[in-house]
């Protein structure tokens, strides 16, 4: 996914607990969604940032290099301003585009039906 086009507030934002459980309806389940597909945002932009960095590894460490890089600033930069991954997965659940299962709850309605 491509999290430079996201719509996710870059601030902190007061969410009604009852529409983020609508969904669900346990407050608590979706926290864990939320919370869960946050992770995988972390870990993706994670890998697409040290992939980023990598090209800029030196085999020796001088200081003036590191300091005189304007190409690897830029990037950490543009990565620092993207919202943090609780927003993004939140604005994502909100918008319903995450998808999930409980494999609990299909096991009882297996067992019911």
């Amino acid at each position: 996914m491509d999290y430079k086009k996201t719509n996710a507030p870059t601030n902190t934002v007061t969410r009604d607990i009852m529409d983020l459980c609508d969904q669900t309806g346990n407050i608590y389940e979706s926290v864990v969604i939320i919370g869960k597909r946050a992770n995988q945002i972390s870990t993706e932009i994670k890998n697409e940032l040290s992939k980023k960095l990598q090209e800029f590894a030196s085999v020796s460490d001088n200081l003036d290099e590191v300091f005189e890089n304007r190409e690897q600033i830029e990037i950490s930069r543009f990565y620092e301003k993207l919202p943090k991954p609780t927003l993004i997965a939140t604005q994502e659940f909100i918008e319903s585009k995450i998808h999930f299962r409980n494999p609990l709850k299909e096991k009882e309605s297996i067992e019911l039906g």
